[in-house]
């Protein structure tokens, strides 16, 4: 049972003073298995109000997600899991652990909202002081770990795309509990809420269309046109699905952008809108209402070209999308990957725009940098304006493809305080709009604020307060309307510039300590029952590494095909950040009939923090547990 999945020695070697995590020597079917920790926090979501406790899921398989409600990465995990989920029904419980990364996400209102908001068919502990997040040790949103019906930790994965692994665990834990008697089927502990009724529900965008306003009503799956402060007509039936036609359906819109006249006549439809969760763009004729899809295959992007066939490419989470002159066509907030692509819808192609991939904030050529969810976009003649949300950042593109950041420090500052932009903190923003002065105006979600920056001064002020979460901004006419997502509306707030002197916050994630010097990074990948590395066509493995500051790593960083890697670390650098991205590609074993391949990828920053005691080796669980020895 489980060969190979023993429990990782760094794991026990981080918790010998936890009291929560018994002797990880214990023996379970002839394999060195950890207890599971206790799950403890401040409550409990989807339960019904009843306090769960670990041995309530005794004789289930027990899969703990751990998320945060800001991660795009989380989100896309909530979505792979459901047919999972709908597939073990009467065996498997799921439990979302939500560990925090900003303030907003440790208000328990906030999380109430979220927990509707993705629709999530499962419990949901608040664990906002990362207590239970600590006794995994855990080091990345999201992170998975199966614990089998009697209590131990089987199985960890880190980051997207497990789903084919977990249901080969899952089924192997099942077989062996049913064997022993240890295995108890029927229904878990879930209870769902009665969301209230709202015309809208959890808006996300909205831009101006001649004298309306069209809206984003994400979670009713549709897109509404507003006039005299009414819906007047709305584009998809409000089911779930990605239909198209008259009787079209959307999954979770966000972005729309209005098309010049003179492309809408040449290509049939007026506005493209970012259908979020379906990973595509769709195209809307107002005039007949009919919905086409023009982006997109319906997969999420993973691995592989970005540039082709508008309909033959794969995107990943569109949130925003703006026509920007300049680039003669749509740039696509391509969050999930944190990168920007380009829709031509003319010659209906897409190709990569800005970003590598990694998540991170850094400036230069489009080309070379880095991005982090990038959430709301707004054109300029001469600049295309961005919301990085998860670098809480306000940054802005050239015509000539050049990257520059106005306000932002990286992707664990955040804040609010508003004066010199180099100084200025939000608190991740997801909507950006350019005023009539030039000024641009920023929805700061977390804090509950518009934001106003002065390209003129470089200062930045606050507009307005006491909003629910406002994700997107629009003008119309000569008001400032704010799309207010927890509150189901939208708003028309009395905007007059004041200053803020908040306090800076820094992501509560508790720093790894390392030493100066080598440094062992190692990401374990172990491919799931049944399954092996392909290596047909030559290495099954990518790793990535970068550092911010660069001056952190004096030797090591860049791409190669090992998973494991010695690293420089400089000994005049007392923090930073790792960024690592390791992709492993693995395929059924010969004895599948119709085998398949899977890729699994995930990208990591990990704050490290150099002390003369810390550890000279790293271990990231892609997928499995590790079983090599703690080095240092």
């Amino acid at each position: 049972m489980f060969s190979g999945l023993d429990l990782p020695t760094w794991w026990a070697a981080e918790h010998r003073s936890c009291p929560t995590l018994l002797d990880p020597t214990v023996t379970s079917q002839n394999n060195r298995l950890s207890r599971a920790a206790e799950l403890v926090g401040r409550g409990w979501l989807n339960t019904g109000g009843k306090d769960l406790h670990l041995g309530d899921f005794r004789g289930k398989v027990l899969l703990l997600d751990f998320w945060t409600f800001c991660c795009i990465n989380c989100l896309h995990i909530l979505d792979e899991l459901r047919p999972l989920e709908q597939e073990y029904a009467d065996v498997l419980v799921t439990v979302g652990v939500h560990s925090p990364k900003f303030v907003h996400e440790a208000d328990p209102d906030a999380l109430v909202a979220a927990v509707e908001r993705y629709d999530v068919h499962h419990p949901v502990l608040d664990d906002p002081e990362l207590t239970t997040w600590q006794a995994y040790a855990v080091k990345a949103w999201p992170t998975l770990v199966v614990v089998d019906p009697e209590g131990y930790v089987v199985h960890i994965a880190a980051g997207e795309g497990h789903v084919e692994a977990l249901r080969r665990v899952i089924a192997e834990v099942v077989s062996v509990h049913e064997a022993k008697g240890t295995l108890h089927r029927g229904d878990g502990p879930y209870v769902p809420p009665v969301p209230p009724e709202t015309e809208l529900r959890f808006p996300a965008k909205a831009v101006a269309y001649g004298d309306a306003l069209l809206v984003a009503d994400t979670a009713h799956h549709r897109i509404v046109e507003i006039r005299d402060e009414v819906v007047a007509k709305s584009y998809g039936t409000g089911a779930r699905g990605r239909q198209d036609g008259q009787d079209a359906t959307f999954s979770e819109p966000s972005g729309i952008a209005v098309l010049p006249d003179e492309v809408a006549r040449e290509v049939g439809y007026h506005l493209v809108v970012a259908d979020t969760v379906n990973h595509l763009l769709r195209g809307i004729n107002t005039d007949t209402g009919v919905v086409t899809t023009v982006a997109g295959t319906g997969d999420q992007w993973r691995d592989g070209s970005t540039d082709g066939p508008a309909t033959a490419i794969d995107l990943t989470s569109p949130w925003d999308v703006v026509w920007w002159t300049p680039a003669n066509g749509v740039v696509i907030a391509m969050a999930g990957n944190h990168t920007l692509s380009l829709f031509d819808p003319r010659a209906n192609t897409v190709e990569r725009f800005a970003g590598t991939t990694v998540e991170g904030l850094a400036d230069g050529p489009a080309t070379e940098a880095f991005f982090a969810q990038t959430s709301g976009l707004a054109a300029a003649e001469d600049r295309l304006w961005l919301a990085d949300s998860e670098t809480s950042a306000l940054r802005w593109i050239e015509p000539d493809r050049s990257v520059h950041t106005a306000v932002g420090k990286g992707l664990f500052d955040f804040g609010h305080r508003d004066g010199p932009a180099d100084q200025a903190l939000l608190q991740h923003p997801l909507g950006v709009a350019v005023l009539g002065d030039g000024s641009v105006a920023i929805a700061d979600t977390y804090n509950g604020a518009v934001r106003r920056y002065d390209p003129a001064t470089g200062e930045v002020s606050t507009l307005a307060t006491g909003l629910a979460e406002p994700s997107g901004i629009a003008v119309h006419g000569d008001d400032l309307v704010v799309v207010e997502s927890a509150a189901h509306r939208l708003s028309r707030p009395v905007a007059a510039a004041h200053l803020v002197h908040g306090e800076a916050h820094q992501v509560r994630r508790p720093p790894t300590d390392i030493a100066a010097g080598v440094l062992e990074l190692t990401v374990v990948f172990t491919p799931p029952p049944g399954q092996k590395l392909d290596e047909r066509w030559g290495p099954s493995t990518r790793l990535e590494v970068t550092s911010s500051p660069p001056e952190l790593l004096v030797e090591g960083a860049g791409v190669g095909t090992d998973l494991t890697r010695k690293l420089t670390v400089a000994a005049g650098v007392t923090e930073g950040v790792l960024h690592v991205v390791a992709q492993g590609a693995s395929c059924d074993d010969d004895s599948a009939e119709h085998g398949a391949c899977h890729l699994t990828r995930q990208d990591w920053g990990v704050p490290v923090r150099v002390t003369d005691s810390g550890a000279t080796r790293l271990p990231l669980v892609m997928g499995g547990l590790d079983e090599r020895p703690e080095h240092g």
